[in-house]
């Protein structure tokens, strides 16, 4: 989570130098993959992305852009906690479409958490307030359904391909596109700006790796929790580089939002675990 706000910090840094959000993307992609690709050659094997979804991973990659986008959107146009913030209402929105798309039963427990973080985001940007951007605040919230919608996708591609795997084509296919959108948007930037970026890249390509290792090696229900210490970070940068810090309706909506994710995330993982019991009972008996 410290890499990944640090990312993002980096994505605020070169908006206000100039780079605009195709470069950011193309970029990003660009000095990730090395990063991606040493760790399937150490780990899998240097032929270790081989792949038999590549049209699963297409998909994955065209939504990816557009989310990728959405939430360098939301870092630009809002403070950066305020933008990480809004960010955690992903649970909230990928509830929603898990029961309107995929028609999972999602009961009153789920819901209430939903109407919860809801009222959090009321709380939080106080429509009446003119302290959130009406623009940013709706890129950010496009940016949250955007990774919720991501999220039902790797749902599905993670079941037959591994983390990394996906991580490693979402950047190789993502390119082409981006790199064909810079031939009207590149620009020429100094030296520095280029060292910003090639940061930019390398710390994106690491959080993603680091998020990956982590849900090997622990518990999920131990892991994923652990996603909202991001606005500790978030905060403290935003302190550190714009002397920004967020006001008190922000953090009275924050622990609503949070309160609503944590508790999807306990719920899902609760179900699953009773649903794995009742599997292993079943083959207990049949056995």
């Amino acid at each position: 989570m410290a890499v990944l706000s640090t990312t993002f910090a980096l994505v605020k840094l070169l908006g206000a130098r100039g780079v605009n959000l195709v470069e950011l993307v193309f970029y990003r992609q660009l000095f990730a993959l090395p990063i991606v690709y040493g760790w399937i050659a150490m780990t899998m094997g240097p032929m270790g992305f081989a792949t038999r979804h590549i049209g699963r991973h297409v998909t994955r990659a065209g939504v990816g852009l557009v989310g990728m986008a959405l939430n360098f959107g939301a870092v630009m146009l809002l403070p950066l906690a305020e933008s990480t913030t809004i960010g955690f209402t992903m649970p909230i929105f990928a509830t929603i479409l898990s029961a309107v798309i995929l028609r999972e039963k999602t009961g009153i427990h789920r819901w209430s958490a939903v109407i919860l973080g809801f009222v959090g985001v009321v709380i939080m940007t106080r429509p009446d307030s003119g302290h959130f951007p009406p623009l940013g605040l709706a890129v950010a919230i496009g940016a949250a359904i955007g990774v919720a919608v991501i999220s039902i996708i790797l749902r599905e591609l993670s079941r037959t391909e591994p983390a990394p795997v996906i991580v490693f084509w979402f950047s190789v296919l993502s390119l082409p596109p981006a790199g064909l959108a810079l031939i009207w948007f590149g620009q020429l930037h100094d030296a520095e700006t280029f060292l910003l970026l090639g940061a930019m890249g390398v710390a994106g390509g690491i959080s993603q790796l680091l998020l990956t290792s982590a849900l090997r090696w622990g518990p999920v229900a131990i892991v994923l929790p652990m996603d909202y210490s991001q606005i500790l970070w978030a905060t403290l940068l935003g302190w550190l580089l714009w002397g920004a810090l967020p006001i008190p309706s922000t953090w009275a909506g924050a622990a609503l939002i949070v309160a609503s994710g944590l508790y999807i995330v306990w719920r899902e993982h609760r179900l699953g675990q009773i649903a794995k019991l009742r599997a292993q009972a079943e083959a207990d008996i049949r056995a």
